[in-house]
């Protein structure tokens, strides 16, 4: 629990295993008198520690109902500790030395991850593409040998393409931005400390504030787009985009705080919070949505490929089952994964535990290097992707690039049966559920990554070479 944005944390009873002769009883007891330290600098409380008697307790093994009374006492005692370090012991009980170097090891490892990567295309990508840019540019006198060879040039016709199902490739991409750019402001937030970033229901606000004043960054990337891969329907797209994330995660919003009202537990939401939600959907974020869907379809603006596309596409090659999408989409989602799961465990244990996280700075760098690496891998798959005659890369980018969120869902299970003491019904649909939602923005936020940085990268090299 929390007072006064400071964390408190005690055990609320006991368990006593008893000897007998067939085999021991487990008796279970419940602290009945709590009392709390509080140090105080003036008008603001700076420290708050708690403690019970094991005196005073109650046993509660047996089924039948007890009716239990709680008692509590306060010890005030003054401090010349200022207001803005109460945290400093906080940070040093949450990361104690051992633990900040595990942090450090994390930021080393994912940049060794990132200069790994980035030499992998520096020296083997770039290298190739260079023999390609050679082999391609040769006059036109080549010989008929080297005319019927293959390659990612030979697909000029068809790799700017537009997808199919353009209206949902056009909300994801739409949202992912919103999304991309609700974190950043985030992160802009804690470094600068405009607000308490170890405050749940601060940073909670935040998220619900922030992500409503960007929709009409989604309703314009998104609708701007439609209209440039020549959409007709954008009223249907601002539908969709708008409701993209905001329909599932409603969805299960509406699930657990159900749940949660099943078990009369405090976690449930009122009745009048959820009003106040949904009238800000509906004042602010979808209206905001459809403005920037208006500006996006009325901007200027061409979609300008450096290649003219064929009117009929050409047929993919037939090719081995690693080159698929979910073996790509396993191999794009390893490497970001692998960059972040470290430090995974901190923020899990901050969400769902007891730990306090006040090392921002060091999250906003894993998150920019999750950034880095999920760009570098989506550009590496899609060269390969090209590669090989296959010129349906748009969604795959989208795919590869959001791949990571299904790493960290997966994380998800390992952390709640092998890290966490939760069990039961409501603790494990929580659990799920929310990080289902959180795990699905981390997959529109870095499809997003994944599918410009592609794109860059497909206009680059088709602008280096000449095109009939």
């Amino acid at each position: 629990m929390y007072y006064d944005d400071l964390p408190i944390w005690g055990f609320i009873g006991k368990i006593e295993k008893i000897l007998k002769p067939g085999s021991p009883e487990m008796r279970y007891y419940l602290f009945t008198h709590v009392h709390f330290d509080i140090a105080y600098n003036g008008d603001r409380v700076i420290e708050i520690n708690v403690s019970t008697d094991p005196l005073r307790t109650v046993d509660i093994t047996d089924e039948h109902s007890v009716d239990v009374e709680f008692s509590y006492s306060v010890k005030w005692k003054e401090t010349h500790i200022p207001f803005d370090r109460r945290m400093e012991k906080y940070s040093r009980y949450s990361f104690l030395p051992q633990h900040l170097e595990i942090h450090w090891f994390s930021i080393v490892n994912s940049c060794v991850t990132v200069l790994l990567l980035t030499g992998f295309l520096a020296t083997i990508l770039m290298r190739v593409l260079k023999n390609d840019f050679l082999k391609y540019t040769r006059d036109d006198d080549a010989s008929l040998e080297e005319a019927e060879e293959t390659g990612w040039k030979y697909i000029h016709g068809d790799v700017f393409r537009f997808p199919r199902h353009v209206s949902l490739f056009c909300a994801v991409i739409g949202t992912g931005t919103q999304l991309f750019a609700m974190v950043l402001f985030v992160f802009v937030l804690a470094l600068v400390g405009v607000f308490y970033p170890y405050n749940r229901g601060a940073l909670l606000t935040a998220c619900i504030v922030l992500y409503a004043l960007t929709a009409g960054i989604a309703g314009y990337v998104a609708a701007n787009n439609y209209r440039l891969m020549g959409g007709q329907n954008w009223v249907r797209n601002v539908l969709l985009t708008g409701f993209l994330f905001c329909g599932p995660m409603f969805i299960v919003f509406s699930f657990l705080n159900t749940v949660a009202i099943a078990y009369r537990s405090t976690a449930a939401l009122p009745f009048g919070t959820i009003c106040v939600i949904i009238v800000i959907w509906a004042l602010v974020t979808f209206p905001l949505t459809v403005l920037g869907g208006i500006a996006g379809k009325n901007a200027k603006g061409e979609f300008n490929a450096p290649c003219r596309t064929t009117k009929y596409p050409r047929e993919i090659p037939q090719l081995p089952w690693y080159r698929s999408t979910i073996p790509q989409m396993v191999m794009a989602g390893f490497l970001p994964f692998s960059a972040i799961y470290i430090e995974l465990y901190y923020i899990f244990a901050s969400v769902w535990g007891h730990k306090v996280y006040t090392i921002y700075s060091i999250l906003f760098i894993v998150f920019i290097i999750l950034v880095i690496v999920t760009a570098f891998i989506t550009i590496a798959l899609t060269y390969f992707q090209l590669a090989v005659e296959d010129h349906e890369w748009w969604w795959r980018a989208v795919l590869c690039g959001g791949s990571t969120g299904c790493f960290i869902y997966g994380y998800c299970f390992y952390y709640y049966y092998a890290r966490s003491d939760m069990s039961g019904f409501m603790q494990t649909s929580f659990f799920f559920g929310y990080m289902w939602t959180i795990c699905y923005g981390f997959f529109l936020m870095l499809g997003n990554i994944g599918f410009r940085a592609s794109k860059l990268f497909v206009m680059h090299i088709y602008k280096a070479i000449k095109c009939e």
